[in-house]
């Protein structure tokens, strides 16, 4: 079986010769495989194409797929976002009382299955034409949804969504667009949301009370994102979405999210789609992956053991559906390499500043530090506690209120919001650094192939997705001709493939280079692979923070995980981070000991 895909945001009919039809061998004896739609673009027959790959070749834009796939998944489609459009096979599927979790690349259908399942979406089972039946024929298209599922958990899933007889509750992946939809208070919206009194109590524990009175508007992304998920478990439903709960929150935090969730809805059907794997494999009870195409097709295996699935997913091969996801598998070690390797001098030295926000506002106390060369040097600790205030003064975004950097090279920065404002192509953007920072072709290059740049370079800036503005966000500070990098929060809205990708550019480049970077991030995974040293900052959010020093990864984690009161362990089979049970055995017997980062 093939299927043929067109993206049609790299599709440029008005700059091409029709290459796609021009050079078809099928179409040059006459055989329709090859048609222009409506808009100039072409519409590719997957029954008549051949596979013989010349349109892919002949495309100048590279816009062309033709995939070739197992006969089993012939009659699986679920949905298809139009002709030569993406496809997603199969669905996961909820169950009551437990908490199902997704893992996947951005763009193979988690978001997709979640909008199904939750009733925003009527999914086509692959056959186009039902987008354009009238609304009379609704009921026979639910009708062949459910005849499709007969016999399985999903038809019953789908006759109740049908007649309207489940509630939902769904909590969006992008919470940054929710003032947009809701003006008013914090209080006003939980209380207007409230349908099981649990507001009070899940604010208290998430550490809201404070946000309690301010403008949704006015909301940190990490208070936000607190805020949607209180808003989501405080409904009165029977099934729970959410998509993504992690971007902008501290570790501490997305632990106290994830009990949260898990605890309040104990008995209830919860679907997570969630690209920091800590966290899932504390929250989830199994997980369906998904793997495929990003953008392209995208499929959903069966059920699996929430252990079993994560190491499955971080090997990249399933052994159910003996499929191979990934050429080599994501790696951790028991000792953090580059403790091993020769000690480095000292790139730059800062003095000691402060910096206060107003007369009784918050106030940062930075000792004197150094940075060392060619380093990657993780900056952990709770949120609003500095660590961007830090950055920025060295990126000079802001200046201390005392003392001043002590040096004075050319620094490239990352914020920790992005916003995608610019009204120009991708590609545009990116090449018009060459001229202006003095990298050559060779270095940009070098930088936007790994990070998968190549795939965006026709889309325009303000229509990118959270992770696609994110990776252009990354690829720009490291386009950027400086000495020193600093890139706050690049994990946020990445899956676990794009921060392969990042961890692998970002050691590279360092190394090549011969430049030190500095990266604020509070994915565990990422900082455990990627960094030389920790800096830990300590303090009371909102009030104060300090930073209590640069540590070797042992001892720094071991000292920021205490003051969280949270214990990592490794897993046996693959040593990944893991977080124990608050109050487990496991994590009673860390704590006895004083080794809160692995035993």
């Amino acid at each position: 079986m093939r299927i043929a895909i067109l993206k049609r945001d790299k599709c440029q009919p008005r700059k091409c010769e029709y290459e796609c039809l021009k050079y078809c061998p099928m179409v040059r004896t006459g055989t329709e495989t090859v048609v222009l739609g409506s808009d100039g673009k072409p519409v590719i027959s997957e029954e008549l194409c051949e596979g013989c790959g010349i349109c892919i070749k002949k495309c100048p834009y590279a816009a062309i797929s033709i995939i070739g796939l197992p006969e089993e998944l012939k009659g699986e489609e679920t949905h298809r976002y139009g002709k030569n459009g993406f496809v997603l096979y199969g669905m996961p599927v909820p169950k009551p009382g437990k908490v199902t979790g997704l893992i996947g690349e951005n763009g193979t259908g988690k978001s997709t299955a979640i909008k199904i399942l939750s009733g925003l979406q009527v999914p086509n089972l692959g056959k186009v034409d039902f987008e354009t039946e009238a609304k009379v024929e609704v009921e026979a298209r639910w009708d062949a949804i459910i005849n499709k599922y007969a016999g399985s958990e999903l038809q019953n899933y789908f006759n109740k969504l049908s007649k309207g007889k489940v509630k939902m509750a769904y909590k969006p992946q992008y919470v940054d667009a929710i003032p947009e939809f809701y003006q008013g208070k914090v209080y006003e919206l939980l209380e207007s949301t409230d349908e099981t009194g649990m507001s009070k109590q899940l604010v208290k524990a998430f550490e809201l009370e404070e946000a309690l009175k301010k403008d949704l508007k006015d909301l940190s992304g990490g208070e936000l994102q607190r805020i949607a998920v209180i808003a989501t478990i405080i409904r009165d439903a029977d099934f729970y979405f959410f998509d993504e709960i992690t971007p902008y929150l501290d570790i501490y935090q997305r632990v106290g999210v994830a009990k949260g969730i898990k605890d309040v809805l104990k008995d209830r059907a919860v679907v997570v789609v969630e690209h920091d794997l800590a966290i899932l494999d504390m929250l989830a009870d199994y997980v369906h992956l998904l793997y495929g195409e990003p953008g392209k097709y995208g499929v959903v295996t069966m059920p699996k053991s929430t252990n079993r699935g994560i190491n499955e997913y971080l090997s990249g091969f399933l052994h159910a559906e003996n499929v191979r996801i990934r050429d080599r598998p994501i790696e951790f070690t028991a000792h953090p390499p580059r403790e091993r390797q020769r000690e480095r001098g000292v790139f730059i030295e800062y003095e000691g500043f402060e910096k206060k926000y107003g007369g009784e506002g918050f106030v940062l106390h930075a000792n004197p530090g150094r940075i060392e060369e060619e380093e990657v040097l993780g900056i952990v600790g709770r949120n609003a506690i500095g660590k961007s205030t830090f950055v920025k003064v060295l990126a000079g975004e802001t200046e201390p209120t005392t003392g001043k950097k002590a040096f004075d090279i050319k620094v490239s920065y990352k914020p920790q919001y992005i916003k995608g404002e610019l009204d120009m192509r991708v590609k545009d953007f990116l090449f018009s650094l060459k001229g202006k920072e003095g990298l050559s072709e060779a270095d940009i290059i070098d930088v936007l192939n790994p990070l998968g740049i190549s795939e965006l370079e026709e889309k325009n800036i303000r229509e990118l997705s959270g992770g696609e503005l994110q990776s252009v966000a990354i690829a720009a500070c490291l386009c950027h001709d400086a000495s020193l990098y600093l890139l706050d929060e690049p994990s946020a809205h990445l899956d676990v493939e794009q921060k392969v990708r990042l961890i692998k550019t970002v050691r590279r480049y360092a190394e090549r280079r011969g430049v030190p970077m500095l990266i604020v991030d509070h994915d565990i995974y990422l900082i455990d692979l990627l960094s030389d040293r920790l800096m830990v900052f300590d303090g009371e959010p909102g009030v104060r923070g300090e930073i209590k020093g640069c540590f070797g990864m042992r001892e720094g984690m071991n000292l920021f995980l205490k003051d969280l009161g949270v214990t990592f362990r490794r897993d046996e089979s693959t040593l990944r981070p893991r977080i124990n049970k608050i109050g487990s055995a496991k994590d009673r017997e860390q704590k006895k000991k004083g080794r809160y980062y692995y035993l």
